[in-house]
């Protein structure tokens, strides 16, 4: 089977890799590290013969990319603009909790700065406000301070910090509990969960600094019982897809929930529409066969077989760029992910990646020469093993053989 992936981080690189295994894979756009697993093409998806495309990034689902395709008569695996809305707008995805009875936290929506002091009184510290629509998951600030919680409020409304993105927000009630994510790969009406993730949000150890696009994950989680894991799908993957039926909305693609294990039970912190970054990127390595089958079954609305996992631990650092996650440096020459990748049970997925000079690009050297930072989020380094412990080791083992100036992670993943 010919699978084509859109998109160019280090989600859609785990993704090429885990197919690669049983079928053929282009990635586009990609980026240059990628050479090393798949083919990378610049072309339309459309225009590349695939039997399945499976699109990666949350714009261009909602953008209406999967509409636009499945016209086109191709397989398209990723929910529809109006499914997509579970993401691209955070009104819209607590409303459906409300009317599904989806377990999460009270809520109210503020286009103006009264109306989100009335919500400050109204829920109290911890403040927690969010960009309605996409803000590369950056968009979240959780504070005691009330000061800060207006200065963002201010921001986000006047279009400073998100553009037309915040000029919505959701307030929430604050909750406490460990976070836990939960994938379901989705036909339309029923879904097969995929193996459990944590993610470490926080810029620096001991979820300090600022919310980043996530700095590291695990999986399995070691504290996460397959109860719980049973009582998020049937309290609130089940339901989502109900409601969105009654909606006449079939939703075919990835259902991400990231839930916080409250003192009084699961409850929905949000929904992405594709798999999360950096849990793809821990996940799908322990996925060893059967996923290209899996993915097709649910984009054409038939019965998902399952998918063979391994019952290894998985750990994935991510390796940002200095001045991330406001203002990555670009251009910082990278060495070492050749021998990182050499290590017994370690991956490296490129993501904010490019060629460091237009001559090394056209002459495409091997695939990790020549590479510089591009982006804020610049590699995933994940290790495998029989336990956590193992899995942290090799990681790290990883991480310490690879250099740019100024590189930053976080070295508590995993604990």
């Amino acid at each position: 089977m010919r699978i084509v992936i859109v998109g160019q981080g280090g989600r859609e690189h785990a993704f090429a890799q885990n197919l690669s295994r049983e079928h053929e894979v282009i990635v586009t756009p990609g980026n240059p590290g990628m050479e090393a697993d798949v083919t990378v093409s610049d072309r339309d998806p459309a225009t590349l013969a695939p039997d399945l495309v499976v699109i990666g990034p949350e714009a261009p689902l909602v953008d209406g990319l999967a509409d636009r395709l499945n016209h086109k008569g191709i397989t398209a695996l990723g929910p529809g603009a109006a499914g997509a809305q579970l993401e691209g707008s955070k009104a819209f995805l607590k409303q459906l909790c409300a009317e599904a009875g989806v377990p999460t936290a009270s809520f109210g929506v503020a286009t103006s700065i009264e109306a989100g002091l009335e919500l400050f009184d109204r829920f109290g510290p911890p403040y927690v406000i969010k960009t309605d629509g996409l803000a590369a998951g950056k968009g979240v600030l959780v504070t005691q301070d009330r000061a800060e919680a207006e200065e963002d409020l201010a921001a986000k409304l006047s279009g400073l910090s998100f553009g037309a993105a915040g000029t919505r927000v959701v307030i929430e009630e604050g909750m406490l509990g460990p976070e836990l994510s939960v994938f379901a790969l989705c036909n339309g009406e029923d879904f097969l969960l995929l193996p459990p993730a944590r993610d470490y949000k926080r810029l620096l150890d001991g979820d300090r600094g600022p919310n980043t696009g996530g700095m590291g994950s695990i999986s399995p989680v070691p504290d996460v019982t397959a109860g719980v894991i049973d009582l998020v799908a049937s309290s609130m993957i089940a339901p989502t897809l109900a409601r969105l039926g009654e909606l006449g909305i079939e939703y075919r693609g990835i259902l991400y929930a990231g839930v916080m294990l409250t003192p009084s039970g699961p409850k929905l912190v949000e929904y992405n529409v594709r798999f999360g970054d950096p849990e793809a990127e821990v996940v799908l390595p322990r996925i060893t066969s059967g996923l290209g089958e899996a993915l097709l079954a649910a984009a054409r609305g038939e019965t998902i077989p399952s998918v063979q996992v391994s019952n290894q631990s998985a750990i994935t650092v991510i390796l940002a760029a200095p001045g991330y996650p406001d203002s990555p440096e670009r251009g910082l020459e990278i060495t070492g992910v050749e021998e990182a990748r050499a290590s017994e049970e370690v991956s490296v997925f490129t993501a904010g990646v490019a060629r460091r000079s237009e001559e090394s690009a056209a002459s495409k050297r091997l695939p990790y020469q020549d590479l510089a930072t591009d982006g804020g989020r610049v590699l995933a380094v994940t290790g495998m093993g029989d336990t956590p412990i193992d899995a942290r080791r090799r990681a790290y083992r990883g991480v310490e053989l690879i250099h740019f100036d100024g590189l930053q992670y976080r070295r508590d993943i995993g604990f």
